[in-house]
This record gives structure tokens, sequence and C-alpha cells, in this order.
């Protein structure tokens, strides 16, 4: 009889605290991964990259007005994706040297590209941009796009790239990274 009390009261716990327990992170698990993140993890050098940036809110409840992307050397070929109600502009600017880019050699290209609309805090959105990685940055490495988050009220930095022995998670607002592969 003991036996069968105690595998009661195992239950009862586990519906009355672990299950709740769990279900409360999974809710806040979202708030602690609300910044501006790259769908794709990881990119191979010397090939073409769909950098897609993500926005799941504005600043505390104000509205996003802009996003602002700085493209990192050694990434060329930058064609943003337009959106409806939105304008995008870029700024092109030459590289710190000539890149290999398919068929011939680059030496500049769009350095910084923004997005500038509205999109509300309860909403989500993606921007998005066609680049090319090129096979002299180092495999293994992470690359990182800083973007600048600009609402009606406030502003997101995401600016901030991790030290030696850090990853973004240490870091309030972390600059979107991607993990260089090497190539096929």
């Amino acid at each position: 009889m003991r036996n069968h009390q105690l595998k009661i009261t195992e239950i009862d716990m586990l519906y009355k605290h672990i299950l709740p327990l769990s279900f409360a992170a999974c809710l806040l698990a979202p708030a602690a991964q609300a910044h501006v993140t790259l769908e794709q993890q990881e990119a191979r050098v010397g090939g073409g990259y769909k950098a897609v940036l993500r926005v799941p809110h504005g600043c505390g409840n104000s509205p996003t007005l802009k996003i602002r992307v700085r493209i990192p050397e050694g990434v060329v070929g930058v064609k943003p994706m337009l959106k409806a109600g939105w304008q995008t502009d870029t700024v092109r600017a030459k590289y710190e040297k000539p890149y290999q880019m398919y068929h011939g050699s680059v030496t500049e290209g769009v350095r910084e590209v923004t997005w500038t609309g509205r999109l509300p805090d309860e909403n989500y959105d993606e921007f998005v941009m066609s680049t090319f990685v090129t096979d002299d940055l180092k495999p293994g490495t992470v690359l990182y796009f800083p973007v600048v988050q600009e609402c009606e009220s406030g502003v997101h930095r995401w600016i901030e790239i991790p030290s030696e022995g850090k990853t973004g998670a240490d870091y309030k607002e972390p600059a979107p990274g991607v993990r260089l592969l090497p190539k096929p």
C-alpha cells in the first residue's frame, strides 16, 4: 500500500509542480532569445549565402521603424530583397582589398543595408539579403552582422561581438552571427 501512495504522490508532484514549471520555462525561452538573429546559422566560404535577419519585437512596446545592418568585410555581392511597404537603401564603399566572386574580382560594393517602414511590436518579420561569402574568410569562425533596430521610442543596438571564450548568450544585445564552414 505504501508503494502505491508513493506513486500517486509522485504523479501529483509531476502535475502540480514539474509540468507548470516546464511550461513556464517554455514560455520564457523565447524572451531569452528575443533578439535579432540570422535564420541560417551556418554558411560555406566561397559561396552564396541568403542572410535572413529575423526581427521578433520592437523596443519595449514601440514599433520598429528602421533596420540597419553593417555588412562585414569579406561578404560581397550583397543584394537586399525589397519589402512591400518598406523603403530599402544601401551604402556602397570600397572593400579593404579585392575579392574573388564567381567569375571575377570585386573591389567595392554594398557595405550597409537599411530598411525603413513600420513593424508593430506584436508582429514578427524577416529582412533578406543575397550575399557571397568569400573564401578569404576562415572556416570554423563566426562572422557577425551588426544590426541597429530603431523604433518609434527607443533603439536596440545588436552590435556586441563576443570576445574570445564568450558567446552571444553572454551579452545583452549580441550581433547576429553565422558559423563559417569550409568550401564543399
